[in-house]
């Protein structure tokens, strides 16, 4: 008798890929409803001046969470990381919600990036130890759909709790949730957890200070505007230098080289993420700025392209074998670079609104093809002992791609022309050029071996 394949939904999978969907989308949310509550938490707890800590410090702690959390998946399985990330996360929650002046804000701020970064390292090895390879693309894709809705409910509803209850709810009830979500993921993981033993791969202190560094460079750059005027310039530029070298530690051999397979795949991940989201910072900038659009307008284009995103995650996990991983990210890759250049071309024409909603919508369609085939391809060149330092590689790969992109970005803006929306533009049509030239470097397992 034939046994039916296992689907996300199978009995044995089905609680795990609930549990894992709610906390990736938990802290999205998260994510997304800081950025829209934070002017009425500064101005409450009168931290103005620590506005941009409050987002530097977060994705600088996401760094040191994921080497710290990788490493440990690594040694000892995901399981008690993955408790451990998510308590974090939560005692973040709490402390930023209960906080009742900045800086207590900011420490809760640390410890939700710090837990969140962990959070998702230990979730992708989940996906390694339980999940069949061929569920992969599908389930990255509904956690691709998991940091996409959270675009288009959590504005809107961080909003609303924020001006008829208070903003300390926007925290506290999501610590709520997140117990909940705790609860269907970790029965589903007492297997795993008795079954987690040491692989004998050893700590790497090394590592963990690396991470520090790589985190402070990238707090820096965030905020060298804020805190170096005219030298901003460079501060940014010797921080990133700094960035570049101590990355190279935490991520495989070859990836700043950008060597065919594994390395060219993790550097894929920086490289997309910096050109979508340093484009996505000033588009409904300039959709307010230049074509007076309302900010309810501007922010549908830009739900247009999470719509876009969601599709095209759907789309890659019904291709199944069909087409191999590189395939898909090159064809990705080239539909993104399509969507941004459009931005640009409309930027320095001055064209319609309907010109950009339309390139938006090509641009995130290819972060939907792009983004779950990488972490898909990641794991299929990963063993064991290395799932957990790939997975975080990846993810940091992400964090100081779009957090570089987004700061020098921010710099070229105010540079040229006083607010030049075009330069920007150029600049982030650049970013996909160099995505693109990367795709091609991109190989499937079995097309070639990591690394040749």
């Amino acid at each position: 008798m034939t046994t039916a394949p296992e689907t996300l939904t199978s009995p044995r999978l089905l609680w795990t890929t609930i549990g894992a969907f709610a906390l990736i989308f938990l802290g999205a949310f998260e994510a997304l409803a800081v950025t829209t509550i934070m002017p009425i938490v500064t101005k409450d707890l009168d931290g103005e001046s620590l506005y941009s800590v409050a987002f530097a410090s977060t994705l600088a702690a996401s760094v040191v969470g994921t080497v710290i959390a990788g490493g440990w998946a690594d040694r000892r399985g995901p399981s008690r990381p993955l408790v451990a990330a998510v308590s974090v996360f939560l005692v973040g929650l709490l402390v930023s919600g209960f906080a009742t002046d900045m800086i207590t804000f900011v420490v809760g701020r640390f410890l939700q990036g710090f837990g969140s970064g962990a959070v998702n390292v230990c979730l992708y090895v989940v996906v390694a130890r339980i999940y069949p390879a061929a569920l992969h693309p599908k389930i990255f894709a509904v956690f691709a759909a998991a940091w996409v809705l959270p675009s288009l409910v959590g504005p809107p509803v961080a909003g609303v709790v924020a001006e008829t209850i208070s903003w300390h709810w926007v925290f506290l009830g999501v610590g709520v949730l997140v117990l909940v979500a705790a609860g269907t993921i970790f029965p589903a993981l007492k297997a795993l957890w008795i079954s987690d033993a040491s692989t004998g791969v050893p700590g790497n202190t090394i590592s963990v200070i690396w991470a520090v560094i790589v985190a402070t460079g990238v707090v820096l750059i965030s905020v060298a505007r804020e805190i170096a005027g005219a030298n901003a310039w460079w501060l940014a530029g010797a921080a990133l230098v700094v960035v570049i070298v101590a990355i190279r530690s935490l991520v495989p051999k070859g990836t700043l080289l950008v060597k065919r397979g594994l390395p060219a795949t993790i550097f894929l991940r920086g490289a997309v993420a910096a050109a979508f989201f340093s484009t996505e910072v000033y588009l409904p900038y300039q959709l307010i700025e230049v074509y007076k659009l309302p900010v309810g307008l501007a922010g549908v284009i830009l739900t247009v392209g999470a719509i876009s995103w969601a599709v095209g995650s759907a789309a890659q996990g019904r291709i199944d074998d069909r087409m191999s991983h590189d395939t898909v990210m090159r064809v990705g890759a080239s539909i993104l670079l399509a969507g941004i250049a459009v931005q640009f071309v409309s930027a320095f024409l001055v064209l319609s609104p309907f010109v950009a909603a339309s390139g938006w919508l090509l641009a995130g369609l290819g972060m939907g093809l792009v983004f779950p085939r990488i972490s898909t391809l990641v794991l299929a060149y990963s063993t064991e002992r290395d799932q957990g330092f790939n997975s975080a590689a990846m993810s940091n790969m992400d964090t100081t791609g779009s957090a570089t992109s987004i700061a020098f970005a921010g710099l070229i803006f105010y540079a040229v022309g006083g607010g030049s929306f075009a330069a920007v533009m150029a600049f982030t049509t650049v970013l996909a050029v160099v995505a693109f030239l990367v795709s091609l470097r991109v190989r499937t397992p079995s097309a070639a071996p990591a690394g040749d």
